[in-house]
């Protein structure tokens, strides 16, 4: 019965290490400084949650959005120019946007490998005292060739 379990729980920890390794490693590097104020408060994108992160980002896109509907790239109208070129905290709204958006795929890219390592770790516990002593030797014995 171990047997056939552990055959089943060593065919599942292949499908964790195919998804680990097709997780694309992403790395924040980004445009802005980080540190951006909003009515009077200031954020830190590089510690805010998912959470905090979207609702920034909501806000960002509707400053944007309003910009498009208030139809300001007419930049005859005297503060058509202004509002177009509008930047929060020294850097432009779509600069912000860009850094939130690589902040979000970051976090999610950290979820997704925790996940992944929290399922490997439950598979091998199911894993049979013999099995593990067999994957032992066997990771040994590759270390020792040479």
């Amino acid at each position: 019965m171990s047997s056939a379990n552990d055959a089943k729980i060593l065919t599942l920890r292949k499908k964790i290490q195919e998804k680990k390794s097709n997780v694309v490693k992403i790395k924040f590097v980004p445009v802005t400084n980080c540190s951006i104020e909003l009515d009077g408060v200031r954020h830190n994108i590089s510690v805010l949650n998912q959470h905090q992160l979207m609702l920034l980002l909501i806000k960002l896109n509707s400053y944007k959005l309003s910009i498009t509907d208030l139809e300001v790239s007419n930049v005859d109208r005297p503060y058509g120019q202004l509002l177009k070129n509008i930047s929060i905290s020294g850097y432009t709204i779509q600069e912000w946007i860009t850094d939130i958006k690589l902040k979000l795929d970051v976090l999610l890219q950290n979820v997704v490998e925790n996940d992944l390592k929290e399922l490997e770790k439950k598979l091998n516990t199911l894993l049979s005292e013999d099995k593990k002593t067999e994957l032992e030797l066997a990771n040994i014995a590759n270390l020792l060739k040479d």
